[in-house]
């Protein structure tokens, strides 16, 4: 049996959810790091848009293995382990970065990098929101949130400013990286326990991907929904640089950065939003406003303009965010208790795919329309998707448990 008590395991000597949370943000930033520095690499090795597309999605195949393989570990084995294992691969993705041997080890360093994600995503939110005292539970769930996103931001905005203006372009993030990963394994060390077992301890299995038939009429729009808002945050992190080098003429690394952070600065902002209004009305709302957002973007490729892709990456990150939190309420909500893991696993899942499968169609698009004309290809169809999910929601609302 598994106990999970926050409040006696906290003293006055010990770190407690607000350490977690900025160990989780650490974790999660190194994710993101390399999105600014796909043009060195381009440089520097040589290959195509289409191999820096397919390069940046097998980040995904690891958070969805480790989602499928080990989401509820850190219920049988404890939060400090898992959150030990998850710094340790963002550690060994690091050094992969920092080795340069080429195509080979930039894979393995992505696919470790969505290994610790995935690891990351379910026991650094849990571990903030047992860490919290009872009274701090909606700061908590403030401090998960920010700590997630602001993580993924912290990434390009760090590793643009670093490699725009100081020495190492293709070393430095990452030293700094493994700097504050070595913190975090400090901290995560000194932090309370908060899974304590009594009885004998189950066996670990993958917990696989479950759609219970019950849950199915919510699960599916709202899975769409946000699959199209993780495909936006796919073209942010893994082509938004070249779309700035090569279509609207900003070169600047730092600038590249900023307006990766900005989409992910958003969608914290979308999802904290979600708490003002109910979840069968955020859902469509927010495909609402990612369409806005997507709209945006399109227009900003046409025009070459830098404050109309600014506009697009606020909009469309504030309807993304307001639509996922939403489609994990409601679909967790409706799940039955012994299938809710799974389940919510399988959500993430649906949304993890989204940062793959249509950004490397925008890779393979670029090498026959161009980078421009493939982007105004990719914010049609996924402005389709985003509408279509938007529709059936606003038309048959999603129930609230």
């Amino acid at each position: 049996m598994i106990s999970q008590d926050t409040n006696r395991q906290q003293s006055g000597v010990r770190p407690g959810y607000v350490a977690a949370a900025g160990v989780f943000a650490i974790g999660m930033m190194g994710t993101t790091l390399p999105t600014p520095l796909y043009g060195l690499y381009r440089e520097q090795i040589g290959f195509s848009e289409l191999l820096v597309t397919v390069v940046f999605a097998v980040y995904a195949i690891g958070v969805i293995a480790a989602l499928l393989i080990a989401g509820d570990f850190s219920d049988v084995l404890g939060r400090r382990p898992i959150l030990l294992c998850a710094l340790g691969l963002a550690a060994l993705s690091a050094l992969c970065f920092l080795s340069e041997g080429g195509l080979p080890l930039l894979f393995a360093g992505r696919v470790l990098s969505g290994l610790s994600a995935g690891l990351l995503s379910g026991t650094g939110t849990a571990a903030v929101l047992e860490l919290a005292p009872a009274g701090r539970r909606a700061r908590a769930g403030f401090a998960a949130t920010a700590a997630n996103m602001g993580g993924l931001g912290l990434g390009p905005l760090t590793a643009g400013v670093l490699a725009e203006y100081g020495p190492w372009p293709l070393w430095l993030p990452f030293l700094m990286h493994l700097a504050l990963l070595v913190i975090a394994v400090a901290v995560t060390w000194l932090l309370p326990e908060t899974v304590h077992r009594s009885g004998e301890r189950r066996l670990l299995r993958p917990q696989g991907m479950v759609v219970p038939a019950e849950v199915r009429g919510v699960f599916a729009p709202s899975a769409l929904a946000a699959f199209a808002g993780f495909s936006l945050l796919g073209l942010f992190t893994a082509v938004a640089p070249a779309f700035l080098s090569e279509t609207l003429g900003v070169h600047n690394l730092a600038v590249s950065g900023a307006v990766v952070f900005s989409v992910f600065c958003a969608s914290t902002v979308g999802q904290l939003l979600m708490s003002r209004v109910s979840a069968r009305s955020a859902l469509p709302v927010g495909c609402l406003v990612l369409v806005a957002g997507l709209l945006l973007v399109g227009v900003s490729l046409l025009l070459a303009s830098l404050p109309f892709l600014l506009v697009g990456a606020v909009a469309g990150g504030i309807g993304q965010g307001l639509a996922f939190r939403a489609g994990l309420t409601v679909v967790s909500a409706a799940a039955p208790e012994n299938r809710r893991g799974a389940t919510i696993s399988a959500f993430f899942v649906v949304a993890y795919g989204g940062i793959s499968v249509p950004v490397i169609g925008v890779g393979a698009l670029t090498m026959a329309l161009g980078l421009r004309n493939a982007g105004l290809v990719f914010a049609g169809c996924v402005m389709v998707l985003a509408a279509g999910a938007g529709g059936h929601l606003w038309r048959r609302p999603a129930v609230e448990a």
